[in-house]
């Protein structure tokens, strides 16, 4: 299968740091290079991902996240250059919207973000041409009404994360610089279990650092130790030191991939029953799930618990392999239902006509 996978502009592939659609599609790529199949990445000229990438690209600028114009000119350039695949796995939010995809080429989308009103009006609008996944039942069950093609877990290559020992002393909070990610809480939970909490946190945004310094920077303490954003090998050190990982959401996160980073590192995870994270963490035996006021208590518990089986999570199933594997299946139901349509083969489909619904 000839595989055209598109990621924004805004970040490299793998990400040198902050970008979990980055790391996600990096593992997905290998992956499915490794299961046999030919992949063509759109992605920014600076990326290093190990598969064919479409040449023309200009480098990476997370200074214009969010741009409207800049993705569009690289989705734009994307489409150009993906007409020669079986089918298109577009990880943009504009991209799936496009007016000039490819005619024969069936599309792909995968819902990397939260489901905001405007966000869902969007999706709703591509389903009937384009193929939706979700990364978690949670986020599906959020809007129902939304046709989805498939729910599919985030994995990553177990191979890339050594396993820690645990005996740091610490409790870790790996994150972004915001009230919905919890550090706040973490804050406060790590202290009322007695355990140093040592921070890693992406903050480059306005909001971000108006956060930190209005509400997390007053709040630090001799228990709490701020190391900024950390590279991968920078943070999988600290996640396979630490006790436990503190994630105490406060909001409906999609997936969450920080939570089976851990788990590849062998620490388990203590974090709010909040979005995907039943979905990731089987209580009582990779972590434990509560509310806010609970935590302090279970990070106690979750000293006891096995750091092998933590890893044998990942590696018997949120790993790079199964991940391509979920969409290698989806793949071909979406390419045999374009098929079937005879879309696909009809030579006299005009530029603008688009996919027919899909229904799986």
């Amino acid at each position: 299968m000839r595989i055209g996978l598109i990621v924004g502009p805004w970040f490299t592939v793998p990400p040198e740091r902050y970008g979990g659609t980055e790391r996600v599609v990096d593992a997905l790529a290998r992956a499915l290079v490794d299961a046999g199949h030919e992949v063509l990445l759109a992605t920014t000229a600076d990326s290093s991902c190990p598969v064919p990438h479409l040449p023309g690209f200009e480098a990476s600028r997370p200074e214009e996240l969010g741009s409207s114009l800049s993705e569009l000119a690289h989705v734009i350039k994307a489409y150009r250059g993906l007409h020669d695949v079986d089918i298109i796995h577009d990880h943009t939010l504009v991209g799936p919207l496009y007016a000039h995809r490819p005619p024969c080429v069936p599309v792909v989308t995968t819902i990397h973000g939260p489901l905001f009103p405007r966000a869902i009006e969007l999706y709703r609008d591509m389903a009937p041409d384009t193929a939706v996944l979700a990364i978690s039942h949670d986020q599906h069950s959020r809007v129902p009404e939304l046709p989805i093609a498939a729910v599919i877990h985030h994995g990553l290559d177990p191979s890339t994360v050594s396993v820690g020992a645990g005996q740091g002393g610490y409790a870790c909070f790996v994150g972004r610089m915001c009230p919905d990610k919890g550090l706040l809480e973490a804050i406060d939970v790590a202290r009322a279990a007695g355990m140093p909490l040592r921070i890693a946190a992406k903050m480059h945004a306005p909001e971000e650092k108006q956060f930190f310094g209005e509400v997390i920077e007053p709040m630090l303490g001799p228990n709490e130790e701020f190391l900024g954003e950390l590279s991968d090998p920078e943070k999988f050190q600290l996640m396979g030191e630490a006790t436990v990982l503190l994630n105490p959401l406060q909001w409906h996160e999609p997936f969450g991939l920080v939570m089976i980073e851990a788990l590849a590192t062998g620490t388990p995870v203590v974090a709010t029953r909040m979005g995907a994270a039943p979905e990731i963490i089987t209580d009582g035996v990779t972590g434990y799930l509560g509310g806010t006021d609970q935590l302090a208590h279970l990070v106690n518990e979750a000293r006891t618990l096995n750091r092998a089986d933590c890893r044998r999570s990942v590696d018997e199933y949120f790993n790079a392999a199964r991940m391509a594997a979920d969409h290698l299946r989806l793949y071909s139901a979406v390419i045999d239902q374009f098929n079937v349509k005879g879309l696909s083969d009809d030579a006299n489909v005009h530029q603008n006509q688009r996919q027919a619904p899909i229904n799986l």
